[in-house]
Order: C-alpha cells, then structure tokens, then sequence
C-alpha cells in the first residue's frame, strides 16, 4: 500500500513556488558578427575565462595583441546597441557579458580597466 501511495505522490505536479525568486536565465544576445564563435559554444561558455586569461599574458608578456581570443574581439562581436542606435556597455544590465556573469553570480571586474564598448564605438574600424 506504501509502495502505491509513493508512485501516486510521486508523479504529483508540485508548483514551483519559488520560480519568481529565482534570476531569470542569461539573454543571449546574437553576436553583431561573424557566423560563429571562435570555439564551439560548450567550448566557449565552458573555458572562456581561460582563453582570456591566457591571452593576457600572451599580451602582457610578449606584446601578442589581437590573437583569436582577445577581449577586445569578444567585444566588438557581443556588443549591442540601444534603441538610439547608441554603443552600450557590455557590462551593462542586460547586456551579454552581465546577464551571464549575474546568472552564474560571478563578479567581472575586466571593465575597470579595459574598455566596455566595441573598437567601432571609438570610431576606430574593427578587424
């Protein structure tokens, strides 16, 4: 009798009660460029920290600059503009960079120092 009453509690539908608490999922947005990203999704949404990092110090150390994983080329292809048809931040609420980082609760802190805003956006051409 047991076993039947835990089969019949167990395919109850329960309301999530708390779905209104909970950070909505990550927009994201299309990139402004190009047909793909530089790595397969899984590879990028799983390791993008690491090919930034990388090639920060493939910056720093060597004067490697505009290399495949550059944070500037991440830029200039997630960033969107507003309805103005003004650059915004990437970091900017809402934006690609912020609605992941909110989603998954991690502080970015790359846009006290580099520039939020596509190469484009300084009128300078990107490559």
């Amino acid at each position: 009798m047991l076993a039947v009453a835990g089969v019949a509690l167990g395919s109850m539908v329960v309301p999530d009660t708390h779905a209104a608490d909970r950070v909505p999922l990550p927009v994201l947005v299309k990139a402004a460029k190009g047909e793909a990203c530089v790595e397969p999704l899984a590879v990028i949404r799983r390791d993008h920290m690491k090919f930034l990092l990388h090639q920060r110090d493939d910056t720093v150390h060597k004067g490697i600059r505009g290399a495949r994983h550059s944070l500037v080329g991440c830029i200039d292809c997630h960033a969107a503009k507003d309805d103005a048809g003004q650059w915004v931040r990437i970091d900017a609420p809402g934006q690609f960079c912020a609605t992941c980082h909110e989603y998954a609760s991690v502080t970015i802190d790359c846009f006290g120092c580099h520039a939020a805003l596509p190469t484009m956006a300084f009128g300078e051409v990107a490559e």
